[in-house]
């Protein structure tokens, strides 16, 4: 369907219908700001797909459920989890080994052992697994077992970034190897070593957890946990104003009517989060280099940072911020639409009657897919089509589920997302590389860069700061010649949280947030205020 442009009476009745069937379906009673002192109700925007690290969930850390060998702290440095100790890693950077803390116990009581490490990775790599990540850790020649409380890692080349993956979660062998990867019982009933055990998920509602008695880094304060799953921006802002939610992500506009609430502080995450415009290499318009190159021109994307972040985010010159070590200076993009505009002419795109360029037959027209209820994926088509009518080239915005927008990638344009602060590997890899394109939401435009293609290679097998950080210039550099994406903004992330509580923080988050960021990272250190 269309997307609408303004919000009206109707759109106000159909929030408060939405209001009351997810309050009475999803709020837990007790629960929320008023609710009991050890018991807290977050309210998030998406949900996983599944619970179980071997499918991917979790994969980037924090995942409550779950610990990894190492986890990030405050400030997203690598500090030690299940291991006691950051890895020892061979000179030649092929090796690493991980000792293991002992004592530590699955929440149904059987103790984590070196089995399960060796066990997760094994699995997550076997070919029958169907986890869409399994290419992050491509590097593994082989895990083993090392005594009664090691592990070791063998590479295939030396992956500089290599202690990164090791945040992934451990899943216990006795449970989920007896059952089948993809749909066993454990994808949504896990049992894990974490500060929290899994009491129900009702899908598309919300996830219930207690805190976990024998944790290993000791019982949570906040005794129960309960993530409420909100997809309309609207309806989180009323839930949380209403008092059924002690914190909710929300877009800039929305936090903004909270900032004179005495009872709640707005926290600020900065994010590697963008939001881009996929180009798709399949579309008779997108496919056109030049369409490509004016539309990254033609955006204007300090606008963009002002008027629908309210200033709560920077310009995406890229997937890298510019505040970024590994960001290439010179490849920022000016706002220039009169070179735009020249560029479509020089390749044939001329003016239509109705101001529309043509070439060929073929109109500069097509349409660009958002989430519904994603106010901040909404303002950014709707700005992205205006800036494009600018230079000539006609963007029918629509809306809709992922499950009607993913089958239209291969041709149609998307208003995606991604980013991740570990390791620009991590999120360019995926992104680009022609080896993953039209695979899943991997490179959705079927970007086919050859230069880029190498440079991503040669930085993800190089164990020399210098050298990655070279390749990452030459495929940033490449993608001002030949965009497959046009990246907007890079958003800072926007919490509203109850002050009943001490400990809420914020750390760099990636694009894919909920779950494991927030300022409920760390919610196993909370602590309730008292009176």
């Amino acid at each position: 369907m269309t997307a609408r442009t303004v919000r009206g009476v109707a759109a106000t009745t159909l929030a408060a219908a939405l209001i009351a069937s997810a309050a009475a379906c999803s709020n837990p009673r007790g629960a929320g700001a008023g609710g009991p002192a050890d018991s807290a109700v977050v309210g998030i925007a998406n949900e996983p797909e599944s619970l179980s690290p071997l499918l991917g969930y979790g994969k980037d850390g924090n995942s409550k459920i779950f610990d990894g060998l190492l986890t990030h702290d405050a400030r997203m440095k690598l500090r030690p989890a299940l291991a006691v100790a950051l890895p020892d890693v061979s000179p030649d950077g092929l090796t690493y080994t991980y000792t293991l803390r002992q004592g530590v116990t699955f929440s149904d009581g059987a103790p984590f052992t070196a089995k399960d490490v060796v066990f997760t990775y094994r699995t997550i790599l076997d070919a029958k697994t169907n986890n869409a990540s399994k290419n992050e850790l491509d590097a593994i020649a082989s895990v083993e077992e090392k005594g009664a409380d090691g592990v070791v890692f063998t590479l295939k080349y030396p992956y500089a970034p290599f202690a990164e993956r090791t945040v992934l979660p451990i899943a216990p062998q006795h449970l989920a190897g007896g059952q089948d990867v993809n749909s066993g019982a454990f994808t949504t009933r896990p049992v894990g070593t974490g500060p929290y055990v899994l009491t129900g998920w009702s899908k598309g509602e919300k996830l219930s957890f207690k805190a976990n008695p024998s944790y290993w880094g000791g019982e949570p304060e906040v005794k129960r946990f309960t993530m409420a799953v909100i997809k309309d921006d609207d309806v989180r802002a009323t839930r949380l104003r209403s008092g059924e939610l002690d914190a909710a992500i929300l877009p800039p506009n929305l936090a903004r009517t909270f900032k004179d609430d005495k009872n709640r502080t707005t926290l600020a995450a900065t994010s590697f989060d963008y939001r881009d415009v996929t180009l798709p290499t399949q579309h008779p318009v997108t496919g056109d280099l030049a369409v490509r190159q004016a539309l990254d021109l033609a955006v204007d994307r300090e606008a963009m940072v002002d008027k629908l972040l309210d200033g709560a985010g920077k310009p995406a010159h890229g997937p890298v911020p510019t505040d970024s070590p590994w960001f290439t200076a010179g490849t920022e993009r000016a706002h220039d639409l009169d070179r735009a505009k020249r560029i479509l002419d020089d390749a044939g795109w001329r003016p239509g009657a109705d101001g529309v360029r043509v070439k060929d037959g073929v109109r500069a027209a097509f349409p660009l897919w958002y989430t519904s209820g994603d106010k901040i994926r909404q303002d950014h088509a709707l700005a992205f089509a205006s800036d494009a009518k600018k230079a000539g080239v006609e963007v029918t915005t629509e809306s809709g589920t992922w499950e009607v927008i993913e089958p239209r990638m291969r041709t149609e344009a998307v208003l995606a997302g991604g980013g991740s602060p570990a390791d620009p590997d991590f999120d360019q890899y995926p992104l680009l590389t022609s080896s993953l394109g039209g695979d899943g939401f991997n490179n959705m435009a079927r970007y086919d860069n050859p230069a880029v293609d190498r440079a991503l290679d040669d930085a993800r097998r190089s164990g020399d700061p210098a050298a990655r950080k070279r390749a990452y210039d030459t495929v940033q550099r490449e993608l001002v010649k030949n965009p497959g994406y046009v990246f907007l903004t890079h958003i800072d992330h926007l919490y509203v949280v109850s002050d009943r509580w001490t400990g809420p923080s914020t750390q760099v988050e990636p694009h894919d947030h909920g779950l494991g960021s927030g300022p409920w990272w760390n919610v196993e250190s909370w602590k309730p205020k008292r009176k």
